[in-house]
This record gives structure tokens, C-alpha cells and sequence, in this order.
């Protein structure tokens, strides 16, 4: 099976960067959030449903690695992919690249949970997400 994956494309912009020129950390995870919300609707959690539903993928955990700057005017794309998946939460893994010369500028894991609102309820991943756990679910040790 092949992982869902989606990409988006941004151009640097004066309010993504600080006095410097060189795009702030926060700008990074706003446009890792694009990416991330667009692969969550490839996925069958499009904001439409997730509004009638009240069901939200929330973020639980974020690493990133911030290998190269970005500067204003730059042309990137993320890339971002389901990475792993168990019953209750979600690995989404995503990429960030300088168009021009391909630089890898930023990588990045996030886990993801699904909450019920307005209770707040954690919920198990939906019934059709068993092929991606079956694909991409973390192997279990030997002894379990």
C-alpha cells in the first residue's frame, strides 16, 4: 500500500520572517499546519465533516528538526505522508524543501489523537483506518 502523502507550496512572505530576513520557527509550523490539514481531508477528516462531526485530530506531540533557513522570497514545498498509525493515535511526517535548489530546510514528526468535542474525549481512529494500522503500524516486539 502506498502512503497517503499530500504537498503544498509556499512563498516565503515578509510577516513568515524575522529582522533578519530568515523565516521564524512559528512560520515553519504554520505552513507544516497547511500541509498537515490537507492530507488530513485525503484521509476523510476534510473540515466540513470534522465541524458536523465535532470529531478533531489533535496534536499530541511535534518534532522538528531545522536543518537550513529559509528567506524571505523563497519558494518551498512540504511534503508531508502518514507515517505510522496504532489504534488511538497517528504519526504524520513531513519535509520541507527550497524549491530553487532542493535544500532540505525542515523535517518534521507529529502525533496525532482524536478528540470528541466540546467533552474532550479521546476516540479510537475510525473502523477504516484499519488498512493504514495493518500497513503502517508499529511493529510489535517479540515477546508481546
Amino acid at each position: 500500500m502506498e502512503r497517503p502523502s499530500y504537498t503544498t507550496h509556499e512563498e516565503v512572505m515578509f510577516f513568515d520572517t524575522d529582522c533578519g530576513a530568515v523565516v521564524h520557527n512559528l512560520a515553519y509550523l504554520r505552513m507544516i499546519e497547511t500541509c498537515r490539514t490537507k492530507l488530513a481531508a485525503k484521509l476523510g477528516m476534510d473540515l466540513r465533516s470534522m465541524s458536523e462531526s465535532q470529531v478533531f485530530p489533535v496534536l499530541v506531540r511535534t518534532e522538528v528538526d531545522y536543518r537550513r533557513p529559509g528567506k524571505l522570497g523563497d519558494e518551498l514545498t512540504i511534503h508531508g505522508t502518514l507515517a505510522e498509525v496504532d489504534r488511538v493515535r497517528f504519526w504524520c511526517a513531513f519535509e520541507m524543501r527550497r524549491d530553487s535548489d532542493q535544500e532540505l530546510l525542515v523535517t518534521c514528526r507529529q502525533q496525532l489523537a482524536l478528540v470528541q468535542m466540546p467533552e474532550g474525549r479521546p476516540k479510537k481512529l475510525p473502523d477504516s483506518w484499519e488498512r493504514y494500522r495493518k500497513a503502517f503500524g508499529q511493529p510489535k516486539a517479540l515477546d508481546q
